[in-house]
């Protein structure tokens, strides 16, 4: 009949276009729905102590929130959690990043944050794609998903510091209180800052840790015993 075994178990061709497009938007809305604010971690019970710059002062309007939340980017927790995703996301067995990311936390607010709401997207996750993951701490746990489920770390990256900053513009839109359009404004100008930060980190390795954004450190830590407060950080 003209045919060599080879030929009938050849699969049928997939077209080089198709296929990425179509695993990269699948890639893509998981990413979407992991670090979506629905996703159960709890995320909007954490201010990441600026509950307590909002009553002290420290931010008070559009611009001071903007600034805010890009010096907790840039120099604090924003860039500091990335990096300990990159290093997740490679590493065979995440278990000694996980502790170090936990000493890692200035204050005991910091690491109750990144400790409970990793360990809700662990367990969310474990039961949502059928993946084992361990009740790591926040960056770790996701790092460790994304490797799971091979999704682009650089994305992943992006739409994590994109995630955390959205969260706590959410957070001062409640509290200054700011109107949500100036909220989502915030959002829009700090979105150039998450695509640079997500490069650094992915050039970066654990040796690049450092966190100078120590206003915000000291808000963490007065909050603890703020009087009276809505959010748990």
């Amino acid at each position: 009949m003209g045919m060599t075994i080879a030929t009938l178990i050849t699969p049928p061709m997939i077209t080089t276009t198709q296929m990425p497009e179509a695993l990269q938007a699948e890639q893509l809305l998981t990413l979407v729905q992991m670090l979506s604010p629905s996703y159960p971690v709890g995320a909007f019970a954490y201010s990441h102590g600026l509950e307590w710059a909002v009553q002290n002062g420290a931010v008070d309007d559009q611009s001071s929130l903007t600034e805010w939340l890009k010096t907790v980017l840039q120099y604090g927790t924003g860039l500091a959690d990335a990096i300990y995703l990159n290093a997740a996301y490679h590493a065979e067995d995440p278990t000694q990043i996980d502790a170090q990311a936990r000493a890692f936390a200035s204050s005991a607010e910091r690491l109750k944050e990144t400790v409970l709401q990793g360990e809700a997207f662990a367990r969310a996750s474990a039961a949502i794609w059928q993946i084992e993951i361990p009740p790591l701490c926040y960056p770790v746990a996701v790092g460790r998903a994304a490797r799971l489920q091979q999704l682009p770390l650089r994305q992943t990256l992006e739409m994590f510091l994109h995630a955390f900053a959205a969260n706590l513009a959410t957070a001062g839109m409640r509290l200054i209180p700011l109107g949500q359009t100036e909220g989502q404004i915030v959002i829009r100008n700090i979105a150039p800052s998450c695509l640079e930060l997500a490069n650094k980190a992915h050039r970066s390795t654990l040796d690049d840790l450092s966190s100078t954004a120590f206003q915000s450190d000291i808000a963490a830590m007065k909050h603890e015993t703020q009087y009276s407060r809505i959010f748990r950080t």
